[in-house]
């Protein structure tokens, strides 16, 4: 599916799950072994934190929003009029700006949750995507979903304080982030 409200109806439907790849044309997906899980899986996430997954794979990040178990004390730390907030490198944005993804969309019927915070799933069998949307402009895609995006000279401030917060957050590939 291509144009810029393909993704869009993908995600409004319910019976749907996301893998993000930079790599277009992939078939079928296997199961692969996991980092930090056991056994083989083909990984996926729901649509509510499909955003996340729009920057490019490497790319250093620290997501969050309000969840229930929220404080007011860290909402109004980390404050934003935005219902979710990603923080990237500055480093990083123009990878960012020239990265075209594709997002596969699969039936979630063989797909049990891994991180309901999250939004990661799993499935132990092999998978077809029913579709795929071509994302262009990370940016626009990202603005269009009413994320905040923050660039900060190094994540590594928020990472500590993210996680030690009451905040639902996902940091992901802080091992590609500046040095501390």
């Amino acid at each position: 599916m291509t144009g810029p409200d393909a993704l869009a109806v993908l995600e409004r439907r319910p019976d749907l799950v996301f893998h993000v790849s930079e790599e277009a044309g992939i078939a079928r997906f296997e199961p692969r072994p996991m980092p930090r899980h056991p056994g083989n899986a083909v990984w996926a996430i729901d649509a509510a934190h499909l955003p996340h997954y729009l920057l490019p794979r490497d790319c250093p990040r620290a997501c969050w929003a309000r969840g229930a178990a929220t404080t007011e004390a860290d909402a109004a730390r980390f404050a934003s009029s935005a219902p979710r907030v990603i923080a990237v490198e500055w480093a990083w944005l123009a990878r960012i700006r020239r990265t075209r993804l594709h997002v596969y969309a699969f039936d979630a019927a063989p797909f049990a949750p891994l991180d309901d915070i999250a939004g990661y799933v799993i499935s132990r069998v092999g998978v077809t995507p029913v579709a795929v949307a071509e994302v262009d402009d990370t940016l626009r895609a990202l603005a269009a979903r009413e994320v905040e995006l923050r660039i900060v000279p190094s994540l590594w401030p928020l990472h500590d304080a993210i996680a030690a917060s009451s905040l639902d957050f996902s940091i992901i590939r802080m091992r590609n982030a500046a040095p501390r």
